[in-house]
């Protein structure tokens, strides 16, 4: 296999990692606005120690594993990586997760060093495998996320037609638990046991809006909490939150729909290098080598490779539009 070749593979597969995770979204919640959903989150939380039902579950679990498993899984890194992985909705352990991906990144790197002998590009190889299981799960996750907002107007209408029918509000929780499919169905299960193991209810909306951190949950959890609080009919108040965020996904849909000719320029200016280089390859390569051999052509390649990200980012902002 020619360098060229396998430095074509390599970038080709930097690049559409990159595309995936920064082109694709065309609207969506950003990171900085998680942050603040956090941040509220943490401030209206309460100083009770008392256990959710989604930490016993967690203890229970755990207790059934090993000693050593046991040890790794309660690492603070792995602990994070754990609920990002039941977010997903995987049910692989956080410490095998790691394994798995460092022994890709070994294998990664491997065969990056045999052809190559070239340490950039065996870190580069290995990078992208170790990043893949981790990539799948993160993909995965803001696919349920996003599944839980589409469903979620739907579960609300469970809500408000129970508690037209005279059902306390428990038992609307567990109506949705069980008429909707997942993830909402298991979400609003663990919420109507948390409240029947003792919880309260603001702290097991809380506990919801920790596990499904959206702004769509925050307005259920936050009118909800309201009328627990100071009182109101919470039936209109579940039926004005149903319309609101059907008509934010219907604005979701249609900005899509709008910015779909936009991603796909931006998915054929990052592709349409990569895929010259590789027609060159095939058909002359012999205005390659000097290219990829000389040092010129090396600076020529790290540049254009920077200039490509940075015009990556500056579509996706462009693209990008925050509902």
């Amino acid at each position: 296999m020619s360098d060229g070749l396998i430095f074509m593979l390599m970038v080709f597969a930097a690049a559409f990692l990159l595309s995936q995770g920064m082109i694709v979204p065309a609207f969506g919640e950003r990171k900085q606005a998680r942050k603040r959903l956090q941040k509220r989150l943490a401030n209206l939380s309460d100083s009770s120690d008392k256990p959710s039902v989604h930490s016993l579950f967690r203890e229970k679990f755990l207790q059934d594993l090993s000693p050593l498993e046991r040890r790794l899984e309660s690492l603070e890194l792995n602990e994070w990586l754990s609920r990002v992985i039941e977010q997903s909705g995987h049910k692989i352990l956080a410490y095998r997760l790691v394994l798995l991906s460092i022994a890709l990144a070994v294998v990664g790197g491997v065969v990056g060093w045999v052809p190559t002998h070239n340490p950039l590009m065996t870190l580069v190889v290995a990078a992208v495998a170790g990043y893949l299981p981790l990539f799948k799960i993160f993909r995965d996750r803001t696919k349920q996320f996003a599944k839980f907002d589409e469903q979620l107007p739907d579960a609300i209408d469970i809500m408000r037609r129970a508690l037209q029918a005279g059902h306390p509000f428990s038992e609307t929780l567990n109506l949705v638990a069980e008429d909707m499919e997942e993830p909402v169905s298991r979400e609003f299960a663990i919420t109507f046991a948390d409240i029947n193991y003792g919880n309260d209810v603001r702290r097991a909306m809380l506990g919801l809006l920790q596990r499904v951190p959206s702004v769509t949950v925050m307005a259920l959890v936050t009118a909800i909490l309201l009328q627990k609080e100071t009182g109101g009919n919470l039936t209109e108040n579940l039926e004005n939150i149903g319309k609101v965020i059907r008509s934010r996904y219907r604005f979701q849909r249609k900005v899509r729909s709008m910015s779909a000719e936009g991603r796909a320029s931006a998915w054929a200016l990052a592709l349409v290098p990569l895929g010259l280089f590789a027609v060159i390859s095939f058909t002359t390569p012999s205005y390659l080598p000097i290219l990829l051999e000389e040092p010129l052509g090396r600076k020529m390649i790290g540049w254009a490779a920077f200039l490509a990200v940075v015009g990556i980012l500056w579509m996706r902002r462009i693209i990008r539009i925050d509902v």
